[in-house]
């Protein structure tokens, strides 16, 4: 079996992400891993909180602590809600490891001793009263263009302006408050991407086909528009120093590597960091290095991120000139809004992740979000459509077929599985049709399609309600009890199937649905088409319970509730 890398967009260290962050990375890259490790594959499943850059520090300012120790309260944070989503990461790091810092720095050697790092001059903001120059976004003022009196110095959050710090009227430190500023010449690190972009435009052309068309559109984009050589140092005391053995006089003067060089060298700092808790029996260099012939590496992300991971990333990598393994495919999804408008921290709009974990069980949420995954197009979140998804296709597609056959064999036939007649037309009928749904569902994983992947799944449980309809067998019992049992038995193996390739996206139910049969042995990853056609993976006479209702219906009283307090179309 192939050897799977899978990463997702590293989540910033600052706040609770929203649904969107989960359903744009962590969730889709969740729910792959699952399905390719059910097949047998070896899978990686790697993630991190990005921890560097101003944020970090101003929201450190703001608490009162070291931004170290904001950092470290933030990541247990973060991952105690990733792990309330049962999401499945092999390790979920930090990119302020001493891995990261470690490998960050041994790049930028290689990049400069290959020629495509060079140090320039240049005129920044520098505040007399903090005695610093000032990154860009610790630079605040009142955009120009639209009158918000907190723009920062990169770009107003209001009117979404890119801006340059010498833009801002009345501009002030985000430090000290001072307006002291004057602007000075100092040097950084620029990392020579003109240079190297022929080498990205041929990496690009030769795997981009394979991409999705969002991540692959944006890539030739940016290549068409022509790579600029980037800043990749800042003057900030949180971050990759730069290392004093090659740069002496920038390391004096306190500069650390800009977030966006090293955070995606922390997908391979956080597979050390993995390696390291046991380093007899894990290599991460088998994943990272010369591992181009046995590793399919995937990444998942957000479509703003797709420039630094199809462009800036793989140039650094390139300019190693070191066999680093690098991206085969780029899954990019589009935004989830809220209600047709942005989720907002500041004026409590949208649900974050933390929040939704608090009103329903993950999987209502992780089944709700890759089924409308913003894949070809922005999408929006709206309660009524939430509501209607979980009520339609959780509640009644699934949990009701499952509450269905299993109470009502527990009362007609007892505690274990009927035997009932062999199976006939009905069932062959049903079992070709199971296996059909069953290899489109394989067929839209395996291309990375996820709303129609569980568009299969839902045809899947679609398919046992039919049957069920058919044989009707609270009627079927009055005149036909072996035939009852024969569809009451076929109807459990069916839940047995759904348990296996429902557990990508709904982990806990399916759980709870394999549970119900007391199997002397059930270690089954996933379902050949023959099993899916034969539909008798669970034998008469199995012991069997009736679980809890696997999804409450939401009722219009939740739908008001929920609205109030998130907001609604009106908000």
């Amino acid at each position: 079996m192939a050897r799977h890398l899978i990463t997702s967009a590293l989540p910033y260290i600052n706040g609770i992400k929203h649904l969107g962050n989960m359903v744009g990375s962590m969730l889709p890259a969740d729910v792959y891993s699952r399905y390719l490790r059910q097949q047998g594959h070896d899978v990686l499943y790697i993630c991190a909180t990005d921890e560097h850059g101003t944020p970090a520090e101003l929201a450190a300012k703001e608490q009162g602590i070291p931004v170290a120790d904001f950092c470290a309260q933030a990541h247990d944070a973060q991952k105690a809600v990733y792990d309330g989503f049962a999401l499945a990461f092999d390790y979920f790091g930090r990119s302020s490891s001493p891995q990261n810092h470690e490998i960050t720095q041994e790049i930028a050697r290689e990049l400069k001793a290959n020629g495509f790092i060079e140090e320039r001059a240049i005129r920044q903001v520098y505040s007399n009263a903090d005695g610093r120059f000032l990154p860009d976004r610790y630079i605040i003022g009142t955009c120009p263009h639209c009158g918000y009196d907190k723009a920062r110095g990169d770009q107003c959050e209001n009117c979404t302006r890119v801006l340059d710090p010498t833009d801002l009227i009345e501009a002030r430190s985000a430090i000290s408050g001072s307006s002291d500023l004057e602007v000075r010449e100092t040097k950084h690190l620029f990392l020579l991407q003109s240079v190297l972009a022929g080498e990205v435009e041929s990496w690009v052309d030769e795997r981009a086909d394979s991409w999705p068309v969002l991540a692959s559109s944006i890539a030739r984009k940016w290549l068409t528009e022509g790579l600029h050589d980037r800043a990749i140092t800042r003057d900030l005391d949180w971050g990759v120093p730069v290392p004093a053995d090659t740069w002496p006089e920038l390391a004096a003067e306190g500069k650390v590597f800009y977030v966006w060089f090293d955070a995606p060298i922390e997908y391979i700092g956080a597979t050390k960091e993995w390696a390291d808790e046991d380093p007899e029996n894990r290599d991460w260099r088998s994943w990272w290095w010369k591992s181009d012939t046995d590793v399919q590496y995937t990444q998942f992300m957000g479509k703003d991120n797709v420039p630094f991971h199809s462009v800036m990333f793989p140039a650094t990598l390139l300019g190693t000139r070191a066999p680093w393994k690098k991206v085969d495919v780029i899954k990019a999804f589009n935004w989830l809004n809220y209600y047709g408008g942005k989720f907002s921290t500041s004026q409590q709009r949208g649900v974050f992740t933390h929040d939704a974990l608090e009103i329903l069980p993950a999987d209502y949420w992780r089944y709700f979000m890759i089924a409308n995954a913003p894949e070809s197009d922005d999408s929006s979140f709206t309660w009524e459509h939430f509501t209607a998804t979980v009520n339609k296709d959780l509640a009644d597609t699934l949990g009701n077929f499952v509450n269905r056959v299993l109470s009502f064999s527990k009362k007609r036939f007892g505690d274990e599985v009927p035997a009932g007649s062999a199976a006939g037309e009905a069932e062959a009928k049903l079992g070709e049709q199971i296996a059909e749904l069953l290899a489109e569902y394989e067929t839209q994983m395996e291309a990375l399609q996820f709303r129609k992947a569980a568009a299969a799944l839902r045809a899947l449980w679609s398919a046992g309600n039919s049957y069920l309809e058919e044989k009707a067998p609270w009627l079927e019992i009055k005149t036909d009890q072996d035939g009852a049992a024969l569809t009451l038995r076929t109807a459990m193996n069916l839940i047995h199937l759904y348990s296996v390739v429902s557990e990508p996206f709904i982990p806990a139910t399916a759980a709870t649905m394999r549970a119900a049969f007391a199997l002397p042995v059930d270690t089954r990853m996933w379902v050949t088409a023959d099993e899916a056609k034969s539909l008798s993976t669970v034998p008469a006479g199995t012991p069997f319970t009736v679980p809890p209702v696997l999804f409450a219906k939401l009722t219009d009283d939740d739908l008001e509730t929920y609205k109030e307090r998130f907001g609604g179309a009106s908000a």
